[in-house]
C-alpha cells in the first residue's frame, strides 16, 4: 500500500506520527512532587510504512520506546524507534516487507529468516537494564538514557526459548525476574518455556513444558510459592497461518485452564485445572498465597475483547456486548482435585497497575482503567482495541471500595505506572497519559492533545496534582514502567 487504511487501527489516537523526537523542558501545571525522580518509559507502537495490507491491525505497527524524564522538577521527553531488524530491514528498503499480524507467509520474500518482532507492547527494567519486549520474539535492550537500541537479548547466549513474554514479574524482595515464552519452540509450535533470571540478570533456570493447545499468552502470575499460567482459548493453526490467516482465532465453545506448579520446582510438578469455557483475559492484576489456597486477580470478559480475533473465530459480536468484570479465581491447593471458585471483585476493565512491592503477595489495593458510566458521548476512538478507556479506578479488593477518576468528555487515558514513596504512610503517585480532544467531541480523532496526569494513588479521586503538557498528539501507548534515578544511575549501559 502506499497510503494508510483508513480503519479503527489507523485513526484517532492509533493515527500514525512516524516521529523521532526530544523536547526538554515541558510545560508544567501544578507541582510534581520532590520524590518523583526517574523516567516514565513508555511502548508506543507506531507504523514506520505504510502496512501491506488493508486490513493490518495496530498491534502489527513498530515498536517506539519513549520516555518522559523527571529531574529537579523539571520534564523531558524523548521517543524512538527500537531498531529490530524488522524496523532496519524496512528502513533500508523504504517500504513495508513484512506482512499480516504474526504471519511471514505473508511477508516479503526477501526477508525470509529475519527476525519477525516488533518489540513494541512492553518495557521491563530487570537488573540494571532495560528491555522492550513483544511475546513473539526475544526482547530487545535499551540504552535507558539515550533510548538507543542496544540489540536482541538472550542472556549470552543461555536462553533457549526462542520469545519471551511482554509480562515477566519480578519479585521485589528477591530481585528475581520470572517469565516465560510461549511458542517457545518456533511458530505454532506448543511448547511453553518458563525461566528464572536471578537478581543479577543471570538466567538460572529455563524448564520447557507443553500446553494443551496453541494459546495466545499473554500474561502470568507468581505467588511466593506458585509459577501460574491462565490460559485461553484463543488458539493458533499453522495450516490457516499457511494459508494467509489469522495467527489467532477465539473458540468460544473451549475451555480455559489453570496450570500451577512451584515456583522453584520442576514443570513434572505443574497441575492443570480446568476452567469456563470461552472466557478471556489479556493481564492479570495479581495472585497471592492464603494457607493452601491461591488467589489469582484478573480482567475477565466473556469472550476476547479483540474484534479481529473474534471474527477469525466466526464470532460477531459488537465491542459493546463484551460483558466482563475484575475476578477473583480461588483454588484450594490442599485438595486432590482442586477447582476453580470464582466471584466478581469490581466493574470490567483492564491494564491494571500494582504497587511493585506488592508482587505475588497480598495487596490491599490496585488501580486499572474501564468506562465511566456517566461519559457524555462516545469514547476517543483509538489504542488496540479501537476505543479508549475513559476512567482510572483504583480498587480496594478485600472490602470492595471502588474510587474513580474521569477524564474530560472525549478524552482518552492510558495504561498508568505507580511511583512509589519514601513517606511512611504515602501510598506514592500514578503517572498516566490523558488525549484530550482539541475541539468537541465527535470532532476530527486525530486532532487532540496528549498530556502527562501525576496522580496522588490514593486519592485518585481527586484528580491531577500536576499536569506535563506535551503540545503533541502522541500515539496509543500499549505498557509503561517506572524507572527510578538510583536504577536509572546505576544502569549497565550508559
Amino acid at each position: 500500500m502506499n497510503a494508510f487504511p483508513q480503519t479503527i487501527h489507523f485513526i484517532g489516537t492509533n493515527t500514525p506520527r512516524r516521529v523521532e523526537m526530544s523536547v526538554r523542558n515541558l510545560a508544567v501545571e501544578g507541582e510534581i512532587p520532590a520524590e518523583i525522580e526517574g523516567a516514565f518509559f513508555r511502548a508506543v507502537p507506531d507504523n514506520a510504512h505504510a502496512p501491506m495490507f488493508e486490513d493490518d491491525i495496530a498491534l502489527n505497527a513498530d515498536g517506539m520506546i519513549a520516555a518522559f524524564t523527571f529531574t529537579d522538577g523539571a520534564v523531558d521527553f524523548a521517543i524512538r524507534y527500537v531498531e529490530t531488524e524488522r524496523y532496519l530491514a524496512e528502513k533500508k528498503a523504504r517500504h513495508a516487507l513484512f506482512g499480516k499480524y504474526r504471519n511471514p507467509f505473508t511477508d516479503d520474500p526477501s526477508v525470509k529468516g529475519v527476525d519477525r518482532t516488533l518489540a513494541n507492547t512492553t518495557p521491563v527494567w530487570h537488573a540494571g537494564r532495560l528491555f522492550m519486549t513483544k511475546e513473539d520474539g526475544r526482547g530487545y535492550e535499551i540504552n535507558p538514557h539515550t533510548l538507543e537500541t542496544v540489540g536482541k537479548w538472550d542472556y549470552y547466549g543461555a536462553l533457549k526459548s526462542e520469545t519471551f513474554t511482554a509480562h515477566p514479574r519480578v519479585d521485589s524482595e528477591t530481585g528475581e525476574l520470572f517469565f516465560f515464552g510461549y511458542e517457545a519452540g518456533g511458530l505454532c509450535s506448543d511448547d511453553i518455556a518458563y525461566g528464572i533470571a536471578d537478581k543479577d540478570g543471570n538466567l538460572v533456570s529455563e524448564q520447557w513444558f507443553k500446553q494443551p493447545y496453541i494459546a495466545t499468552i499473554h500474561d502470568f502470575v507468581i505467588t511466593e510459592k506458585y509459577a501460574i499460567w491462565p490460559i485461553f482459548p484463543t488458539t493458533a493453526d499453522l495450516d490457516r497461518i499457511k494459508a494467509g490467516g489469522a495467527h489467532w482465532a477465539h473458540q468460544q465453545d473451549l475451555e480455559s485452564w489453570i496450570a500451577i506448579m512451584p515456583r522453584y520446582g520442576k514443570v513434572e510438578d505443574m497441575q492443570w485445572i480446568k476452567g469456563p469455557v470461552g472466557v478471556s483475559c489479556f493481564h492479570e492484576v495479581n495472585a497471592y498465597d492464603d494457607g493452601d489456597l491461591v488467589h489469582i486477580d484478573l480482567c475477565l470478559t466473556d469472550t476476547v475483547a479483540f474484534s479481529f480475533m473474534r471474527e477469525a473465530g466466526g464470532i460477531h459480536r459488537d465491542q459493546q456486548s463484551i460483558q466482563g468484570a475484575l475476578t477473583r479465581w480461588t483454588i484450594d491447593m490442599s485438595k486432590a482435585d482442586p477447582q476453580i471458585e470464582e466471584r466478581p471483585l469490581g466493574p470490567p476493565g483492564d491494564l491494571p497497575r500494582l504497587a511493585d512491592a506488592d508482587q505475588g503477595r497480598p495487596y490491599n489495593r490496585a488501580w486499572y482503567l474501564s468506562m465511566n458510566p456517566e461519559a457524555q458521548g462516545p469514547p476517543m476512538l483509538g489504542g488496540p482495541v479501537g476505543a479508549n478507556f475513559n476512567a482510572l479506578l483504583r480498587i480496594e479488593p478485600g472490602n470492595g471500595r471502588l474510587t474513580m477518576m474521569a477524564v474530560p468528555p472525549g478524552a482518552g487515558i492510558s495504561e498508568p505506572a505507580h511511583v512509589p514513596s519514601s513517606q511512611e504512610g504515602h501510598g506514592g503517585w500514578l503517572l498516566t497519559v490523558v488525549d484530550i480532544p482539541n475541539g468537541p467531541p465527535g470532532g476530527n480523532p486525530a486532532d487532540y492533545s496528549s498530556e502527562l496526569w501525576v496522580v496522588e494513588a490514593d486519592a485518585v479521586e481527586n484528580g491531577p496534582i500536576a499536569k506535563i503538557r506535551t503540545g503533541l498528539a502522541l500515539r496509543s501507548q500499549v505498557h509503561g514502567a517506572w524507572v527510578s534515578r538510583a536504577r536509572l544511575d546505576a544502569s549497565k549501559v550508559r
